[in-house]
C-alpha cells in the first residue's frame, strides 16, 4: 500500500455491501461496491476478507485514496463483516447466490413474508418457507441444506480466519473433514499438516497452540516428526539419519525424552520407514523401489529394435546430416542401438544433440515410434527445435489431472517404441517413477543429461544415481569439439566442473567476462547498467528479451526481488500511458517479462514458462501476457500470485533454458548458497555472452564447494 498522503487521517466507514466485483479465495482480497451511512450513492472499498457476501453489513478502518481508473476509492486496513440487519441488507444477502433454491425473486418474497425472522425461520422452522409462493417441499429442503452447509462453512471460515487461515484453505478444509471440521480442529490440529495440501506443521502448531494443545502432547510430536522428514524432502533427501531426524525434532519441538518413543510408534502405524540408519517417508521409499525394479527389468532386456547394419547405418546419417561423427560420438550412436536402455551424458560442447539427432533419423527411417519428452515446457521446446520433432512436458505426456492424479500409468500405458528423456538431472524421484512405470512392455529408454547440473528441485538425485549404480549401460561424453573449444563458456564451464577458477583475464572478443566489484550495491547498479545500455550498446541484445540475470537466491540485495525491482525500474519504468497493476507487493506493468511459477492446467501455463505483459484491461482488471509467438493467455488479478517479475530469475528456476546472454551476481552475501553445481549450471544456460559480476573469492569458494551432491538417497544403492 503507498504512503499516507499529507493530511490523509484514517477513518471508520459503515454500512452495506451493494455487490462483490472481485473476491480472491486465497489472501482473502476483495474489490467491493458499497452504500455508505450518511452518503449519497455508492462508492469502491478495497480490503481483505475470508469471506464475503452481497447485502452484508460492513465496517472498515482505512483510508480514501485516489485512483487513476476509478475515482476515489476507500482502502481498508481492517474490514469487518457481519449479517444484515436491515431488509434492504437481508434481501441483497440471501438473494446474492450464497443460498440454493434462493435468487432475488424468491429473497424478496421471503423477506416481505418473515422480515427480520428470516434467518431463524430458514433454520428451525423451514416447514413455513412452504407458505411462500413458489417454494414447494423440494426448494424448501434445498433452502435449508443449503443454508447450513453456508452457515458451517462460515463458522470454519471464522474460526480459522482468526488463526491467519486463507479462505481457499478453509474450505478445502470443509472440503476433506465436512461438518466435523471444527471437531477436528480442536481434537486434533496436526491432521491439517497430513490431510490437506498447502497446510504445513507450523500452521497447524500455532492452531494448537491457541487451542491449548500441550507442549508433549504425542500428536504433536508425531506431526513434528515428520515434518522434519517432509523438510528434508523439500531439500532434495529421499530419506534421511534418524539421529539427524530426532536432532532436528528436538530442536523444533523443545521436547526431548519423548520423541523416540513416536518414532517408533509412527513406524508402527507405517506413516514412516525404517531403513538401516534412515528413515524414510513412505511414498518416497515406494518411489525409489519402483525406479530400481523397473530399470532392472528394462535393462535386462535385449534391444528388440529391426535389424540394423550398424557401419552402413552411420555412414548414412553423416552423409545425410553433412556432419561427421567423432568415433566416441560414433561409439554412442552404436550403444543406443544396441541396449534397451542407456544414458548419455556429459556437459556442453561434447556433442549430445549431435549423437541425438543421429540416433533418431536412424530409427525414424526404421519405422520405430518415437516418443520424446523433457521436465520443463522450455527444455521440451529445446528438444523439439534440436531434433525437429514434437517433444512434450513429462506432465502432459503422463496426462497429470493435478492433485497428484494421472492418466497414463501402469495400467494405461503410454504408447511408443522408443522414449527419449532429455534434461534428465531435472527428474525428480516420485516424477521418474510415475514415468517408468507408464511405460509400455517392450518400450526402449533413452536418458540425456548433464549429470553435473544441479539435481532436481524435488527429492533425489535420479540420473546421479543411475549412473552410479550400474545397472544401466551408460555413455559419458568428455571430448570437446572444436567448434565448442573456442568458448570460454564452454571451456570456462568444463574447468569449474573439475574444480578449478576459469581463467578470468579479459580478452576482446571472448564470450565469456569476470568483472571485478565487491559491495553487494555495486554489484547490482553494474548488473543494471551492463543489462540496460553497456551489453545492448555493444553487442545489440535486447535488454527485455535476450539479457537473462541469473542469481543463487531470492533475499538479499542481490536477490531476485531486490533486483527484478532494480532492472525493472531501468528497463520497463512507469509512465503516463502506461498501465500497471500493483498486487501481493509487487508491480505488473504493460512490457514487463514475467514468469509462471504454478503449473496451471486450466489456462496450459506451467511452472518455469517465461512470457510479457502485451496489455492490462481496466474494467473489469484483466492482464494479458504473451507466452512464445503465438499464445495469449488472460489474468485476473488475483491469480497475479501465480506471476513473478523474471528480469532476474534464481539459477533452479533457469534450468532446461537457455538464453542469448547471461549476467550472475558472484557475492560471499551467498555463500550459503554457492557451490560448483550452482554456478556451472548458470554458466551453461548461456548461449552467446556470459559475464561474472562479483567478488573472485566468491567465485573461488564456489568453485571448491559441492553441497548439492550431498543428498540421501537409497536409489544407487537398490541397484
Amino acid at each position: 500500500m503507498p504512503p499516507p498522503r499529507k493530511n490523509a487521517r484514517t477513518e471508520v466507514l459503515r454500512g452495506l455491501v451493494e455487490r462483490v466485483v472481485f473476491h480472491n479465495e486465497d489472501n482473502g482480497y476483495c474489490i467491493l461496491k458499497v452504500l455508505p451511512e450518511g452518503k449519497n450513492g455508492t462508492a469502491g472499498l478495497v480490503g481483505k476478507a475470508p469471506r464475503v457476501v452481497a447485502g452484508e453489513e460492513f465496517e472498515a478502518r482505512g483510508m480514501w485514496e485516489p485512483n487513476r481508473d476509478f475515482g476515489p476509492q476507500f482502502k481498508a486496513d481492517e474490514l469487518k463483516l457481519r449479517r444484515p440487519d436491515s431488509l434492504n441488507g437481508i434481501e441483497r444477502y440471501l438473494g446474492s447466490g450464497l443460498i440454493e433454491g434462493i435468487g432475488p425473486k424468491y429473497a424478496k418474497r421471503i423477506v416481505e413474508k418473515f422480515g427480520p425472522k428470516v434467518f431463524d425461520i430458514i433454520e428451525n422452522e423451514s416447514k413455513k418457507l412452504e407458505d411462500v409462493e413458489g417454494v414447494g417441499k423440494k426448494r424448501r429442503i434445498e433452502i435449508r441444506e443449503s443454508w447450513m452447509k453456508q452457515k458451517s462453512i462460515h463458522g470454519i471460515m471464522l474460526f480459522l480466519h482468526q488463526h491467519g487461515i486463507s479462505s481457499s484453505r478453509a474450505l478445502r478444509i470443509y472440503k476433506t473433514y465436512g461438518e466435523e471440521a471444527q471437531t477436528v480442529l480442536k481434537e486434533n490440529p496436526y491432521r491439517l499438516a497430513q490431510d490437506i495440501r498447502g497446510i504445513g506443521f507450523k500452521t497447524a502448531d500455532d492452531i494448537a497452540y491457541q487451542l491449548g494443545v500441550p507442549n508433549d502432547a504425542p500428536e504433536r510430536i508425531r506431526a513434528g516428526i515428520l515434518h522434519v522428514l517432509e523438510t528434508a524432502a523439500q531439500s532434495g533427501h529421499c530419506c534421511f539419519p534418524e539421529a539427524e531426524v530426532i536432532g532436528k525434532a528436538v530442536e523444533l519441538l523443545g521436547v526431548e525424552t519423548l520423541i523416540a518413543p513416536q518414532v517408533e510408534e509412527l513406524i508402527t502405524t507405517e506413516q514412516i520407514e525404517r531403513v538401516g540408519e534412515f528413515l524414510y517417508l513412505p511414498r518416497l521409499r515406494a518411489a525409489e523401489r519402483s525406479i530400481a525394479a523397473n530399470v532392472k527389468s528394462t535393462a535386462s532386456l535385449p534391444s528388440a529394435y529391426p535389424a540394423i547394419d550398424e557401419a552402413a547405418a552411420l555412414a548414412w546419417v553423416m552423409k545425410k546430416t553433412g556432419k561427421e561423427l567423432a568415433e566416441s560420438q560414433q561409439r554412442a550412436v552404436r550403444e543406443a542401438l544396441r541396449h534397451r536402455m542407456l544414458i548419455i551424458t556429459g556437459g556442453p560442447g561434447v556433442g549430445k544433440t549431435t549423437i541425438l539427432r543421429g540416433i533418431l533419423l536412424i530409427l525414424q527411417s526404421k519405422q520405430v515410434k518415437l516418443v520424446l519428452a523433457a521436465p520443463t515446457g522450455r527444455a521440451a521446446k529445446r528438444l523439439s527445435e534440436s531434433t525437429g520433432l514434437e517433444a512434450k512436458t513429462l506432465h502432459r505426456l503422463l496426462e497429470y489431472q493435478g492433485e497428484g492424479q494421472w492418466g497414463r500409468h501402469r495400467g494405461k500405458p503410454l504408447v511408443g517404441d522408443l522414449f527419449v528423456i532429455d534434461e534428465a538431472s531435472m527428474i525428480d524421484a516420485p516424477l521418474m517413477a510415475q514415468f517408468l512405470s507408464a511405460l509400455p512392455e517392450g518400450a526402449h529408454l533413452l536418458i540425456v543429461g548433464d549429470a553435473d547440473q544441479l539435481p532436481s528441485v524435488g527429492p533425489g538425485m535420479v540420473l546421479h544415481d543411475l549412473i552410479v549404480g550400474g545397472s544401466v549401460p551408460c555413455v559419458k561424453l568428455t571430448e570437446i569439439f572444436r567448434q565448442a573449444a573456442s568458448s570460454r563458456i564452454i571451456t570456462s564451464a568444463h574447468a569449474i566442473n573439475r574444480g578449478q577458477v576459469p581463467d578470468l583475464k579479459p580478452f576482446s572478443r571472448s564470450d565469456f567476462f569476470f568483472l571485478e566489484a565487491s559491495e553487494p550495491d555495486e554489484i547490482r547498479d553494474l548488473i543494471v547498467q551492463l543489462a540496460h545500455t553497456r551489453l545492448p550498446a555493444k553487442y545489440g541484445f535486447d535488454p527485455i528479451t535476450d539479457i537473462q540475470v541469473l542469481t543463487p537466491m531470492n533475499r538479499n540485495l542481490l536477490g531476485t526481488a531486490s533486483l527484478n525491482h532494480s532492472l525493472q525500474l531501468a528497463l520497463n519504468p512507469p509512465n503516463e500511458v502506461k498501465f500497471e497493476i500493483e498486487r501481493f507487493n509487487t508491480t505488473f506493468r504493460v512490457g514487463d517479462k514475467v514468469i509462471q511459477t504454478h503449473n496451471n492446467y486450466d489456462k496450459e501455463v506451467f511452472n518455469g514458462d517465461i512470457g510479457h505483459i502485451v496489455a492490462i484491461d481496466a474494467d473489469p482488471v484483466k492482464i494479458h501476457v504473451r507466452y512464445d509467438a503465438d499464445r495469449l493467455v488472460e489474468y485476473e488479478p488475483g491469480e497475479l500470485d501465480e506471476l513473478q517479475p523474471a528480469y532476474a530469475l534464481t539459477i533452479h528456476k533457469s534450468q532446461g533454458s537457455e538464453f542469448p546472454c547471461v549476467i550472475i551476481p558472484v557475492s560471499t552475501q551467498h555463500y550459503m548458497l554457492l557451490e560448483r553445481s550452482l554456478i556451472y549450471t548458470a554458466i551453461t544456460r548461456a548461449k552467446k555472452l556470459c559475464v561474472l559480476v562479483g567478488d573472485e573469492r566468491a567465485l573461488s569458494l564456489a568453485v571448491s564447494k559441492q553441497e548439492s551432491r550431498k543428498r540421501f538417497t537409497g536409489l544407487g544403492g537398490m541397484l
